[in-house]
Order: structure tokens, then C-alpha cells, then sequence
């Protein structure tokens, strides 16, 4: 008897941007948008915890190419510090291990936050997915091991002070690749002698996405099977595993983010149908205009709008390193 072969899903290309609930983790909001659009591939681009909400990036396709490019930008996150307690994983999840009957004044938090400002020196937290010698500091954490990690640099664009009251402080943050945000609320609770932890975090920001791209779970389900509701069976973990709907998928497709949105700091270049047919097939190309770079270690090559390729620019010639679908 013949092997019934697998489907794989649409070739559905483009960004969304969720506005992940508390309580879900990433990998498991990965699957979940696979399943809603049926799509061939999907990725994330970084990591935000189940206790966390807000802004998760989520490439469909051709998208995950361009993954690298979100995960560097900057992003900004709203804050809420507990003060008086320091927990294991430095949020509401783990265990006290430290405590404190101090609360800081505002005066005082106001004082201490230019330290946090710029570029700093950062310890990630025990509960994070750092590798130290091949394994997750969680993992190492979770057996009960007490993990030695090396503080890094990393860059706080800005630090804001929205409300303050005894118990709590609520920031708002931007910053750069590889900043935890629990570490900040561990390491302004020792500095001003009162201990802390994250007591609520939302991503608001991942640029080159803001809160006018958030896309809820709701309005996907609601787009994907308009008046059925939410049919996703239980094991329905990806696209293969989809059943067989007659489904209009325009309405939930008109959801996503062009996938070039994530290029936008590359110099763009505009380029003919032909040029287009030479570079995708991996020839290099004269780029032609006035305004056109001579020079780029990485610019972004469009023919009428649509994303065609990655590449340098050398000596006026644009050659391609990665190549995207027509």
C-alpha cells in the first residue's frame, strides 16, 4: 500500500506580531500561529517567558530569514518591581531567598537609576537559557546546582520611572540585545538594600514593530474561523497536523507584516524584473541610479515592492547572499 505522504503546509510568507498572554510560552505561540494559518514554517524572534505578555514576533516562511535582524533590535518592556523580596528566578515564580522590611523612597530609586543607564555590566539571572559548558543555566538551576555566569555588557537606552508607591515600582525600558530585564529588578533591589523581583513584565516594543502591529489570539481565531470559534483540536501541535477546512484564508493572511518590514535598517535598492531574475538566481547585479550606494556590507534588493534579496554591495555591484521567493 502506498505511504500517505505528509502535508507540509502553506508557503505563507510575512511577520506577526502577537501579543503573547500570560501563561503561554514561546515555542507553544509558535505552534499555535503555525496551526492557525497552516503554514509551512514559522519562528520566533526571542524568547519572551510564560509570565510574561506582550510583543512576540513570529516569522511565517520566507520571514524566518530575516529573523536575525528583529532579534538585534532594540526593544522596550513596562516593568513592575516588588520590593522587600529576592526570588531564585528573580520573578513570581521561584521561591523567596531573600528578604527585607525596607522600602525605597522615590527619591532614592530616582537616584540609582542612572547607574542602570547606558552601557552597563549585567549578570543574566540562574534561571536563564545562558550555556555554561554546553547545558542551560535553567537546567543546572532547576537540579539544584548554583551556576557561576559571567556578567556581559549590555546597552540601556533609557530607564523611566511611570509610577511608585511603597511596595512596587512600575519602569518602562529600552535596551538592546541580550538585557534581562529580571536582572535589573534583582540588582536595583540590592543596590538599594531592599531586595526585589519582576512582578509583572509586558514587551511593548521590538523594533521595528510597536504596540499598532499587536495582534491578539482572539482576533486570529476570529479571522481564521470567523463565527465557529477556535477549532484547533488538542494535538493539532502544527501545520501538517491541520484538519481539512474549507477555509477562506484571506481575512487572517491580512493580518501579517510584510516580511521586508524587518529590513527596514538595511539601505534599500530598487531593482528591475530582470535584475531580480539574475539574483535569484545568484548572479550579481550592476545597481543602476544616481542615488544608488557604491558601497554596503548589507543592503536589501526590492523589484516592485517585493523583497528579492540580501547582499553586498561592492564597487556598484549588488551581490546577493540570501535569496527570498518571488
Amino acid at each position: 500500500m502506498a505511504r500517505r505522504s505528509k502535508k507540509k503546509g502553506r508557503p505563507i510568507s510575512g511577520w506577526l506580531v502577537l501579543d503573547k498572554p500570560v501563561g503561554m510560552g514561546s515555542t507553544e505561540a509558535v505552534s499555535k500561529i503555525k496551526w492557525l494559518f497552516q503554514a509551512e514554517k514559522a519562528g520566533h524572534a526571542g524568547t519572551l517567558d510564560p509570565l510574561a505578555s506582550g510583543m512576540l514576533p513570529i516569522a511565517l516562511g520566507e520571514a524566518t530569514k530575516t529573523v536575525p535582524y528583529v532579534q538585534d533590535g532594540a526593544k522596550v518592556y513596562r516593568f513592575t518591581v516588588a520590593w522587600g523580596e529576592e526570588r531564585s528566578t528573580d520573578d513570581l515564580e521561584g521561591p523567596v531567598t531573600k528578604s527585607s522590611d525596607q522600602r525605597p523612597a522615590e527619591a532614592d530609586v530616582l537616584l540609582l537609576m542612572p547607574k542602570y543607564t547606558g552601557v552597563i555590566m549585567q549578570t543574566p539571572p540562574q534561571f536563564s537559557a545562558i550555556k555554561i559548558a554546553g547545558e542551560r543555566a535553567y537546567d543546572l538551576a532547576r537540579d539544584g546546582a548554583t551556576v557561576d555566569i559571567p556578567a556581559r555588557e549590555v546597552e540601556i537606552g533609557r530607564l523611566d520611572l511611570i509610577e511608585h508607591n511603597a511596595d512596587r515600582t512600575i519602569f518602562e525600558v529600552e535596551c538592546g540585545k541580550g538585557t534581562y530585564v529580571r536582572s535589573l529588578a534583582r540588582d536595583m533591589g540590592r543596590d538599594l538594600g531592599c531586595f526585589g523581583h519582576i512582578a509583572e513584565l509586558r514587551r511593548i516594543e521590538v523594533e521595528p514593530f510597536t504596540q499598532e502591529d499587536f495582534v491578539t489570539i482572539a482576533e486570529l481565531e476570529a479571522a481564521r474561523f470567523g463565527e465557529r470559534g477556535d477549532e484547533d483540536p488538542d494535538t493539532a501541535d502544527d501545520a501538517s497536523d491541520a484538519p481539512d477546512l474549507p477555509v477562506d484564508f484571506d481575512a487572517i493572511d491580512a493580518l501579517l507584516v510584510d516580511t521586508s518590514a524587518a529590513l527596514d535598517c538595511l539601505p534599500q535598492i530598487a531593482i528591475s524584473d530582470d535584475a531580480a531574475t539574475k539574483i535569484r538566481l545568484g548572479n550579481p547585479v550592476i545597481i543602476r541610479g544616481r542615488d544608488a550606494p557604491v558601497e554596503a556590507e548589507e543592503a536589501c534588493a526590492t523589484a516592485r515592492g517585493k523583497l528579492v534579496a540580501i547582499g553586498a554591495i561592492e564597487q556598484g555591484m549588488f551581490k546577493p547572499k540570501r535569496v527570498f521567493a518571488g
